[in-house]
């Protein structure tokens, strides 16, 4: 590894960035990194600065005075890890082990030794993915029928909190999006260490990381956005003095700073400085100074602001908890009176007494914590699976979130809450009459995460007010005729200026890429409008996820909010039967406290009531939360979505598959790959899907033509798509709207070129391409008619997530007036089946 030195900022320069940082002035990275250097007198002051920021903090969150800590227990899972860091004694290799794990037995052992002693915390300490790396793991974990190290982590976590009720906190390294959904359930806080975002630590030879895939930072910092996406109360922290210089370390920390504002779900920050351990790779390594600390503890207090909880390791410091406080902490992290510190087990923890003494000694008083921190306790959901809160609650005060200390912990089952129905459930039908409550929610200004983040993430070709277009005369003619003679070719690489260039066609090139769609539209399915008689049936509205987009989820407590039963859901089925319709189309919010068995069950409740529906039914977005919720893969959720009668699914929650733009627009919804997987694994098993794009919000061209890339090679793997549906952004309530970030919708130019473009990149590919009456209103739908579209979707019925979000076309089509839009358009109609077949009588 490279040697880097860097010259010492100047006392000016430190004493000008102290004067900022005094007076509130946000910071640089270069002012930031000055600060580092900071020692003597300027020191103290840069102290007392954060020492007066966290006193801030603590008053606002009502705790004045209050320095906490966790009471746990450690419980090393497995000690082997497919990384090699170089400081690391924790990680060893299966000779040195008895077992590559611990058994449950011995997890449960170390639990009620630590409930017994009044622990309240279970830390889950192991490497990362062992099983990729060491045969012993995998043999282990295959001879008790686990499929890897995180099933048996979310396995012996369940056994913690109904045997011991200690409260899990899971440090399993690197986790991915659907990862995390599947261990939220079963934890109430996470943690991973950034440690560091200076990729030549891990990219050079000799650094501290060299050879260990998950300390990459792309990688770890991809794991705090998924953890906020998934609304995860998470731990994370930076690693002092491995190498690192202070632009390095300052970076870090910004990062940091970053994913809080955005996602809000980083409980704490852990400020821990390296101590050389013998036999290890960075054994003759000097120990980060303690004064290091101290500034760099100071330094993200001042950047993190007044609401960040940050801890520095008590046994790490060498007695000087006086100079820590001082720094701005206001936690000392994980005390256990069990168990050893398996990560520094040279240093022991600090005795409680001990620990409360130099606290008061300091001025502050010690309090005892859970795992998760009191502000995410007292939230309770979207932070706390339903099934956690009955563990939680047991051992928090309700006034404060902090620990109760005398309660002790008690087994308790680890179950679903009774789902109580009801609410605003007639609002399929009101939507057209009284419509909504409020055009935003309550919550509107935290659940989204910080909208200055949030516009910061906005491409700049597609931010509002930026006109969407454009490409040289030369490559919109050549893709005109590239349309007419080979249109599936414009989506291959070599042809992507023209591609592009027809995506910004206007005027009488428009009008010749509009007939030229139709021209293809009239090759693949002839002249027949088809349509299906349909029902739409929301089940729920209540979802926590946080879509920006989003003007139909509502929280449990909102006026609007509603849960329908099972048994209303079969009789509105059975109504739209009697009325002719042959398919329901079922979707909802992700609803916290839908039971794992929910979704089949409302399939199995339709099938029995109306036995030769199709049931065209749930979203990837909920098929995949549904799985992670009941700890099976997505093939294993779908094939017994299928037992129970489920024909279709609907490709929505597509938006568009591009995880720049993706992330903007939805916060926590699933990547693009789970998308892609959960279609794919769809068809493979015979259960075909639509396929949607939503275009017109913070999107542009590029991405829209990368988006049909996306179903064009999916399409050629699995042909399990029936349709493409092109979904106009509806603005009016979207929150992403109303927060000054999206376009207010496509423009009536960009509606025609995205469905004209739709036919023709598709053409051989997929057959049938949708419009959207609700979104387009009647002419809309017309004119889209004539420029590529066949299909006019369903009758509906009811409509409210379009409604809600402000769309002024109703909510239902009878079957004359379907028919009257394709008269409108001078073509026949043909009434379809969901599959495109023709459709009974």
């Amino acid at each position: 590894m490279v040697d880097r030195s860097e010259p010492e900022p100047t006392e000016a320069s430190i004493r000008r960035a102290l004067g900022r940082a005094a007076t509130g002035r946000a910071l640089d990275a270069g002012e930031a990194s000055a600060l580092l250097a900071a020692r003597g007198p300027m020191l103290d002051d840069l102290l007392r600065i954060a020492g007066d920021i966290r006193d801030a903090g603590l008053r606002d969150a009502g705790r004045p005075g209050v320095v906490t800590y966790s009471k746990k227990v450690f419980i090393p899972l497995t000690r082997l890890c497919r990384d090699r860091c170089h400081y690391c004694t924790f990680a060893t290799v299966p000779h040195r082990l008895p077992a590559a794990y611990l058994e449950r037995d011995e997890v449960l052992a170390i639990a009620r030794e630590g409930a017994a002693q009044g622990c309240k915390e279970a830390l889950f300490t192991l490497g990362d993915r062992p099983e990729e790396r060491w045969p012993a793991a995998r043999r282990w974990l295959d001879e008790r029928g686990y499929d890897s190290t995180l099933d048996y982590l979310r396995a012996c976590a369940v056994a913690v909190l109904e045997e011991t009720g200690l409260l899990p906190h899971l440090n399993p390294g690197v986790l991915t999006w659907s990862e995390l959904q599947r261990l939220k359930p079963v934890a109430p806080s996470m943690g991973m260490m950034l440690e560091t975002t200076a990729t030549r630590l891990w990219s050079e030879p000799g650094g501290p990381h060299y050879g260990s895939p998950d300390k990459e930072p792309a990688v770890r910092l991809r794991v705090l956005d998924d953890a906020g996406r998934v609304g995860v109360p998470f731990t994370t922290g930076v690693l002092i003095g491995i190498g690192e210089d202070r632009a390095e370390r300052v970076d870090a920390i910004f990062a940091i700073r970053r994913a809080m504002r955005e996602y809000g779900h980083l409980q704490e920050v852990i400020v821990q400085n390296f101590r050389a351990k013998p036999d290890t790779a960075m054994r003759g390594m000097p120990d980060a100074e303690l004064q290091d600390l101290a500034a760099t503890v100071a330094v993200a207090r001042v950047l993190l602001g007044p609401k960040a909880r940050i801890q520095a390791p008590p046994n790490l410091i060498a007695g000087e908890y006086d100079l820590l406080l001082r720094a701005g902490i206001d936690d000392w992290g994980g005390v256990s009176p069990v168990t050893p510190d398996h990560v520094n087990p040279e240093r022991p923890w600090p005795h409680l007494d001990e620990l409360a003494a130099r606290t008061a000694s300091a001025g502050f008083t010690l309090r005892e914590r859970l795992t998760v921190y009191p502000e995410y306790v007292r939230a309770g959901e979207p932070w706390l699976d339903p099934r956690l809160l009955p563990h939680v609650s047991a051992l928090a005060d309700p006034a404060t979130g902090l620990a109760v200390e005398a309660a002790r912990p008690e087994g308790r089952p680890w179950q679903e809450p009774e789902e109580v129905y009801g609410g605003r459930t007639d609002l399929h039908v009101t939507i057209d009459v009284t419509g909504r409550t409020d055009d935003r929610r309550g919550d509107f200004d935290s659940v989204y995460g910080d909208w200055a983040e949030v516009a910061g993430k906005v491409a700049p070709e597609a931010r509002a007010g930026v006109p969407v277009g454009g490409g040289a005369d030369a490559d919109l003619r050549a893709g005109l005729r590239l349309a007419a003679d080979d249109p599936a070719a414009l989506l291959t690489p070599a042809h992507e200026a023209e591609a592009l260039a027809l995506f910004g066609a206007d005027g009488p090139a428009l009008d010749e890429l509009c007939r030229l769609a139709d021209d293809a539209r009239r090759d693949a399915v002839g002249d027949d409008v088809t349509y299906v008689v349909n029902r739409n049936i929301n089940f729920t509205n209540v979802c926590y996820v946080g879509c920006r987009f989003c003007a139909f989820a509502q929280r449990e407590s909102d006026a609007d909010a509603f849960r329908l039963s099972l048994e209303q859901v079969a009789d509105r089925a059975e109504e739209a039967w009697t009325a002719g319709a042959t398919e329901v189309c079922l979707q909802g919010g992700i609803d916290p406290k839908m039971p794992v068995t929910g979704y089949a069950d409302i399939v199995r409740a339709i099938k029995a009531r109306v036995p030769d529906m199709h049931v065209h039914a749930f979203s990837p977005m909920e098929i995949v939360t549904a799985a992670a919720k009941a700890g099976v893969p997505v093939r294993e959720w779908l094939l017994q979505l299928r037992e129970a009668g489920l024909d279709t699914i609907p490709g929505t929650a597509a938006e568009i598959l591009d995880d720049d733009v993706r992330w903007v627009l939805t916060k926590g919804k699933l990547p693009a790959s789970a998308w892609v997987e959960v279609v794919s694994t769809a068809h493979e098993l015979g259960i075909r899907s639509s396929s949607t794009m939503m275009y017109g919000h913070v999107d542009h061209p590029g991405q829209w033509l990368a988006h049909f890339r996306v179903l064009a090679g999916v399409q050629d793997r699995t042909g399990g798509f029936t349709e493409f549906v092109a979904l106009p952004f509806v603005h009016t309530n979207a929150p992403i709207y109303l927060a000054g970030i999206a376009r207010p919708g496509p423009t009536w130019r960009e509606n025609r070129v995205v469905h004209a473009m739709a036919r023709l990149l598709l053409h051989g590919r997929i057959d049938n391409i949708q419009c959207s009456w609700v979104k387009l209103g009647d002419a809309g739908t017309v004119e889209m008619l004539r420029g590529g579209c066949n299909d006019l979707g369903g009758t509906l019925m009811e409509e409210t997530i379009s409604r809600m979000a402000g769309s002024g076309n109703g909510s239902a089509r009878t079957e004359e007036q379907l028919r009257a839009i394709a008269t409108a358009a001078g073509r026949p109609f043909r009434k379809r089946t969901t599959a495109y077949g023709h459709a009974r009588a």
